[in-house]
């Protein structure tokens, strides 16, 4: 890694670059220390990009910066740069630079900060989101990269180590935590960034790694969940010291902890309360996910979702029970289990995570409540497990008719809308299998009713009945290609709509199709009563939507 007293030979050195068209930086007062993208560059900044033409030589060059890091300099740049005297530092993967960019960063302006990785398919951003909420809380000056669009969790551009520097310039407290969430899978126009969450665990040097999870998703540059795997394990593979934050449920994210090195201190959490023993002092030779597992696991490093007593447990005592959860559906429980074992491994005392806890409020397009009577709730959920747990979560809470707006997701091929649209017709499934048993059972029961002159037991049933309609609604459907929203790295071809349409016509999945996102959430805004839930989930084609339903309850107003 690079020496915090940057030139422009020692960085060329440290990113493996060939220096052009100058040999010094171009500003007089040499760097700002703020490695930045194009757009938002200032005079002695380093702007680090992918590609750059002529344009954006001239741009760079009226706006003095120090010198330009691309991996493709296209067109007559060079010769631009070479008249402009603007240097430019050619390397073979813009990541390793931006790793390199980022490492320099944390040097520079928290060099005595604890550290906090987080990556995995789903959950990612919350978790992260939480611990920083949780630090943030006790009065720590944290920082985190975490944005609602997990669009700054990447090495294809500067925005980490900026964020960082920006900050730290603009602050005279030095920064004691930073919380960085990294992608598990990578890629720039379809190729991908092997070992991207390796090569970031290492610029970040963490003392806390934390692995959600693993599943399919980014089809195309990853096709199969073992190639998942050797990616999101460069969070363990990666770390030098401190706790590794495993999810014990997940068979593949329990056996990173092989990759770890023998001073990395593993630390679990589980929603599995029947693992044997975890009342006692120790646990030995547990059985996890059909895999037989032969070890050994301190009581002070596992933490446990206890269904039985609805509460979180930690060292064989109840610390938060479901009541005080700011939302108690699966998934989020689990990102709660890995936020507080993270805090846990970085010291933090337990009052102040529960407190932390407690007043969180989620990160936006995450299982958000965005509207009441009826209750919207939008999530990012974008991958078929994301699907299947966000749309299991909503059906359990009380509604009279469930509505679900999903976002078909635009130029990322047939396969990840296939296998989203299996996840969507599987769990939708799911739910009208529960609902037929279960108005089958409430037919059984007002039959052997009539053969009783009880006026309780009748009053009883009764309510029994109402109780139980909360989960027993309609589920429609609703399809959007969001075409009014997105731009043309997201637009939804038309062989992608009739993949997602396909599947759910086999699946026997009746659905309601709009082009356009406006016209869809219109729709369902104005079609439902208000005890109805609308789900709304997708990425990208999704993002716009609080806005213009904003638009629509205020044209109704």
């Amino acid at each position: 890694m690079i020496d915090t007293k940057i030139t422009i030979n020692s960085l060329a050195e440290a990113i493996s670059g060939k220096i052009v068209g100058s040999d010094d930086f171009r500003s007089p007062n040499g760097f700002t220390g703020i490695f930045n993208i194009l757009k938002d560059s200032n005079e002695g900044d380093i702007v680090i990009r992918h590609w750059i033409d002529e344009k954006g030589i001239k741009i760079a060059s009226s706006k003095n910066v120090a010198c330009i890091i691309t991996e493709d300099p296209r067109g007559n740049s060079v010769d631009i740069a070479t008249d402009l005297k603007i240097p430019i530092i050619i390397v073979q993967k813009i990541e390793e630079a931006n790793a390199i960019a980022l490492n320099w960063s944390i040097k520079k302006f928290a060099p005595n900060s604890k550290r906090v990785i987080i990556s995995g398919t789903n959950g990612k951003s919350t978790t992260a989101h939480m611990i920083y909420h949780i630090l943030k809380s006790t009065g720590a000056n944290a920082l985190t990269n975490t944005d609602s669009k997990s669009e700054y969790n990447t090495l294809i551009d500067p925005m980490v180590p900026k964020i960082i520097s920006e900050y730290s310039l603009s602050n005279e407290k030095s920064l004691e935590y930073l919380v960085i969430e990294a992608s598990e899978v990578q890629g720039w126009l379809g190729k991908l960034m092997h070992h991207h969450a390796l090569l970031m665990t290492k610029a970040v040097d963490p003392d806390v790694g934390v692995v959600t999870n693993v599943a399919i998703d980014h089809i195309g540059l990853v096709n199969s969940i073992e190639e998942v795997f050797e990616e999101t394990s460069g969070i363990a593979r990666g770390m030098k010291k401190g706790s590794l934050i495993l999810n014990f449920d997940d068979k593949n994210v329990f056996r990173m902890a092989n990759f770890a090195k023998k001073n990395i201190e593993p630390f679990y959490f589980s929603m599995n309360s029947n693992i044997g023993g975890y009342k006692n002092t120790n646990i030995d030779n547990i059985k996890s996910n059909s895999v037989d597992i032969d070890f050994h696991i301190k009581m002070d490093k596992i933490l446990i979702y206890d269904t039985e007593i609805e509460s979180i447990v930690f060292k064989s005592e109840p610390i938060l029970s479901i009541d005080e959860l700011p939302f108690n559906s699966n998934h989020f429980i689990q990102n709660t289990l890995a936020a507080i074992s993270a805090c846990l491994s970085l010291g933090i005392e337990i009052k102040d995570i529960i407190n932390g806890i407690k007043s969180y409020k989620s990160l936006k397009r995450r299982f958000r409540k965005i509207n009441h009577n009826p209750t919207i709730i939008d999530d990012f959920a974008h991958n078929p497990e994301g699907i299947k747990a966000t749309v299991n979560a909503v059906s359990n809470l009380p509604h009279e008719n469930l509505k679900i707006l999903c976002a078909i997701r635009g130029s990322r091929g047939k396969e990840i809308n296939e296998i989203n649209a299996y996840a969507l017709a599987e769990v939708i499934n799911s739910i009208n299998k529960k609902r037929f048993n279960k108005i089958s059972i409430s037919n059984s029961t007002d039959n052997s009713n009539s053969n009783s002159n009880s006026n309780s037991n009748s009053n009883s049933n009764s309510n029994s009945n109402n109780e139980l309609t909360n989960n027993c609604s309609d589920i429609e459907i609703i399809l959007s290609s969001s075409l009014d929203v997105v731009d043309e790295a997201n637009f939804v071809e038309e062989f992608e709509e009739n993949i997602f349409f396909d599947v759910l016509k086999n699946e026997g999945i009746d659905f309601i199709h709009y082009k356009e996102l406006k016209k869809a959430i219109d729709y369902v805004y104005n079609s439902s009563k208000v005890d109805d839930i609308i789900l709304l989930i997708g990425a990208q084609g999704m993002d716009p939507v609080e806005g213009l339903l904003n638009d629509i309850i205020n044209e109704d107003n």
